[in-house]
This record gives C-alpha cells, sequence and structure tokens, in this order.
C-alpha cells in the first residue's frame, strides 16, 4: 500500500494530467465537462489545482476521456519516481485561472513537499567554470535562462538551453558544465522538506 506521502504525490498530480491527456486530444475544457457532465468550472478548478474530484467524477472525466484509470495512476507515478525531470519550453501549457483578463500564466512544474524552507539564486556559470561533483541535502529546481549547460546527475548528462526546466534529488552527485564560450546563467531554487531534516537530523544523532 502506498505511504500517505506518495497518496498525496498521486493527488497533486490529477490535475496537471487530467490536463495533459485533454490538450493531447484537442478538447476545450467546456466540451470534456460536457461529456463527464459536470460544469466546465469544476475542470478548471481540477487542472488549476484548485480542488481535487470526488471518485465518482474522476472516473466520469476519464471515462469521457477515454483514459484507463490504471494506467493514468501508473504515468503520474512514472513521474514522481524519476530520479530527475526535464521540462523543454514547448511542454509549458498556457493556463487561464479563474477567467482574469491579462494574467496570463504558463504551468511549468508540479510536485508536492513539506516544505520548511527554499533557497533562491540566479548563477552565472562561466565558459572556465569547473568543480567536482557534489550532493546537496533539498532537491533542486533550476530554469535556465541563457546559454546551454551540461548537467551530470548521477550517471547521466542532460544537455539544457534557454527556457529549459530541471528538477531533481540534490542527494544524486550532481554538476553543471558550460561547454561553451559564452555564459549560461540559470535561477536556482533549494527546496528543503521536513523528510530530509529529520533525517539529517537523526544522522548527526548517530555520529
Amino acid at each position: 500500500m502506498p505511504s500517505s506521502d506518495s497518496v498525496e504525490d498521486y493527488l497533486v498530480g490529477v490535475g496537471p494530467q487530467i490536463r495533459a491527456l485533454r490538450t493531447a486530444q484537442g478538447l476545450y475544457g467546456k466540451e470534456l465537462a460536457r461529456r463527464a457532465d459536470v460544469s466546465n468550472g469544476l475542470i478548471s478548478r481540477i487542472e488549476n489545482g484548485r480542488t481535487l474530484p470526488s471518485l465518482p467524477v474522476l472516473f466520469s472525466i476519464l471515462k469521457a476521456l477515454d483514459a484507463d484509470p490504471a494506467q493514468f495512476f501508473q504515468e503520474i507515478a512514472d513521474e514522481q519516481d524519476r530520479p530527475y525531470v526535464v521540462i523543454r519550453p514547448e511542454a509549458h501549457a498556457p493556463q487561464t485561472k479563474e477567467g482574469a483578463p491579462g494574467f496570463e500564466y504558463e504551468h511549468l512544474f508540479t510536485r508536492r513537499l513539506s516544505l520548511i524552507g527554499f533557497e533562491a539564486m540566479l548563477l552565472t556559470l562561466r565558459p572556465d567554470a569547473e568543480r567536482d561533483a557534489l550532493t546537496t541535502d533539498a532537491f533542486e529546481f533550476k530554469y535556465f535562462l541563457e546559454g546551454t549547460c551540461e548537467f551530470v546527475i548521477g550517471e547521466e548528462t542532460v544537455t539544457l538551453h534557454a527556457g529549459d526546466l530541471l528538477f531533481f534529488d540534490g542527494r544524486l552527485p550532481h554538476v553543471p558544465r558550460n561547454p561553451t564560450d559564452r555564459d549560461v546563467r540559470m535561477l536556482v531554487l533549494y527546496l528543503y522538506d521536513e523528510f530530509r531534516s529529520d533525517e539529517a537530523g537523526r544522522d548527526s544523532a548517530s555520529e
């Protein structure tokens, strides 16, 4: 049986997964609402993370999308279990929240964390920058603003460009590299959660 944390992770992934299925089929929210016999407003609130559907409503939506429930939740689980996530600019999904004109959202990423703190930085990686791989006791979120970067995570190397987003577990050895003669700039967020804090406390107490 999944832990309470993993169940909550599944729930957080419901809205984005429904939106992804709907947009892949070229459906408007109102058409999905009609097929599922629910209100367009409810579809919008679910997709935007404002509310969670009841099981009967969720299964009605999945039926309207001709989606297999087991595969639906498996895809959410696979997303949660990846050691890192890369999101390219073309995957940024435009969103309208509450129908407010002039507010243009693009959905980048959803992940549940029990945060106790975060740190935000702008990092410029010079062409001659060099260091060994290291680890951090945080999840790391990188949004690439300029240049091309080769990011080593564990045994893998990912090439990233302006507009790409990277999210990964900082406990994996990692290091960014600049293979070009131009600066690389990125927004960096370090996200510290309760589990890691408790784990670090246990480790220090046992030393």
